[in-house]
């Protein structure tokens, strides 16, 4: 068995970047975007400093997030243990970015699929070296099988201080650092510029040192620009399923209090309004795609290990039971509504709440592994369910228009509970200063005004007065209206936060 892994060897390296040009011309990379590239950090005050130099690049993991996740087996891993990838079935959903704990994997402007580094396989089945080694003046990258301890390479990292990049990801990479500063494998150890990385003007302000950042021991003059890869589209699709799982659960509740036989506002309203937003949902999902016309390939060419496409078999399930609810109203069967009320709620739930699983497997984004994500998105769900019905009431009288309100407020106590939970907890440096990035940077002003004022605060007391006061629906509805609002604020915030931390 061969399982080959690099010894990039710090202490060689010259700082060349033949590696990256070699690897360019090898595989027609695009300017831009590069397989691998060299990082150059700086350490140390004038006049004793020093520059290091690190080659980065994909570290083809034992256990690798990147092939989890991809959702058509674009991704996979040959016989040598590589990871290699597949244009052909790759369609540009960005997962596989996300999933990476070491920001090597990119979109090609020109294929619009993933591509990373995948060892130069076409060659090493040839019986040749990789480009990059074969180019290297120093012979600062090594090939090594590491199932072989016979193997020189494999020999030489037994024996020497070889570190890893993100170890604390246990994806167990396979590329070997020897001599390489510890703030070189590690972003957030360094200050990094912010216009644009080639042979910048670094200052001592590091994006994410005003963010939690601390223990900055170092300045990178020399790197690749971070990526953001999932943006307004998926802040959005949240918001739009979360709207069709919450009033599909609320008339399931509804149905449930003794309301089947109101068809129009139990029956058909909510699976109409279902369809609609579960209709956006698809476009968003559909339009973020980098090759949208490969959509199909979620079913053709499906990677069951994939949060995805599970996704995908949760939002078709729940679209077949809203179609079946829908026509139940129609034909004002209250048996078959209250048939239907437990399946509806329950993939009303899995709807909402799948998504954490699906963040849970983007590993190279802290901020998302957390264990509020899932309850978070189930309460927004509630809220978003209540402000739903709550707007609809102004069209026409709701069957229970008070325990619609107090099913709003219920779901916005709970989020605001969830989110201070999420903001006041301890994480990893990673989650800290992506929190940071949330709360105090650059997007502060978002998640306050917008998320906490304008998506929580404001609604929750508009429906205090409304419940108080009996003040009608309209101010529940201006409630519901801004909860909503507020909650796409929330999500781009968290979203944009998550993917904000550089990871190289």
């Amino acid at each position: 068995m061969t399982r080959l892994g690099f010894l990039l060897d710090s202490e060689s390296c010259i700082g060349c970047h033949a590696c990256t040009v070699a690897c360019k011309a090898e595989h027609d990379v695009p300017l831009g975007v590069n397989r691998t590239w060299v990082k150059y950090i700086e350490t140390g005050t004038f006049p004793d400093v020093n520059r290091h130099f690190s080659v980065m690049r994909c570290n083809h993991c034992d256990d690798a997030p990147c092939i989890s996740i991809c959702p058509t087996n674009a991704l996979f891993r040959a016989d040598n243990g590589v990871v290699d990838f597949d244009d052909d079935n790759c369609i540009g959903c960005k997962g596989c970015m996300n999933a990476c704990p070491y920001d090597a994997i990119y979109i090609n402007p020109a294929t619009n699929t993933a591509n990373k580094c995948n060892f130069c396989n076409h060659r090493i089945e040839q019986g040749l070296e990789p480009s990059c080694v074969v180019v290297c003046p120093t012979h600062a990258i090594k090939v090594a099988d590491l199932d072989n301890p016979a193997d020189a390479t494999t020999e030489l990292i037994a024996q020497s201080d070889t570190a890893v990049r993100a170890p604390e990801q246990n994806t167990r990479p396979k590329v070997h650092y020897r001599g390489a500063d510890a703030a070189s494998l590690d972003p957030l150890r360094t200050a990094i510029a912010v216009d644009g990385m080639i042979w910048a003007d670094t200052t001592a302000q590091h994006p994410t040192a005003d963010l939690g950042g601390d223990g900055v021991e170092a300045r990178t003059a020399y790197t690749t620009a971070h990526q953001m890869t999932w943006k307004a589209k998926v802040s959005s699709y949240l918001v739009t399923k979360a709207v069709a799982a919450g009033m599909m659960m609320v008339a399931a509740l509804l149905v449930l209090l003794g309301h089947g036989g109101e068809q129009a506002v139990v029956g058909v309203a909510p699976a109409v309004t279902a369809g609609v937003f579960l209709a956006l949902t698809g476009v968003l999902l559909v339009g973020d795609l980098r090759q949208p016309a490969r959509f199909y390939y979620l079913i053709t060419r499906a990677n069951p290990r994939s949060w995805l496409v599970k996704g995908a078999v949760v939002l078709g399930a729940f679209a077949a039971v809203s179609a079946a609810w829908f026509i139940a109203g129609v034909a004002g069967s209250v048996g078959a509504l209250q048939g239907l009320a437990a399946p509806a709620a329950l993939l009303g739930l899995a709807t909402a709440g799948y998504t954490a699983f699906l963040f849970a497997q983007c590993e190279g984004r802290d901020l998302w592994q957390s264990p509020l994500v899932l309850p978070t998105l189930l309460a927004q769900a509630v809220v978003a369910g209540g402000a739903g019905y709550a707007v609809m009431e102004l069209a026409a009288d709701g069957p229970d228009p008070v325990a619609v309100q107090w099913v709003l407020l219920a779901g916005l106590l709970a989020t605001a509970v969830l989110v201070a939970a999420e903001v006041l907890g301890r994480g990893t440096p990673h989650v800290e200063a992506a929190v940071a990035a949330m709360t105090r940077g650059r997007y502060a002003r978002q998640f306050w005004l917008g998320g906490v004022v304008l998506g929580l605060a404001a609604p929750a007391v508009l429906v205090a007065i409304s419940l108080a006061a009996d003040a009608g629906s309209w101010l529940a509805a201006v409630a519901g209206i801004s909860a909503v609002v507020g909650m796409w604020c929330y999500e781009d915030s968290f979203v944009r936060a998550g993917q904000s931390v550089p990871l190289s």
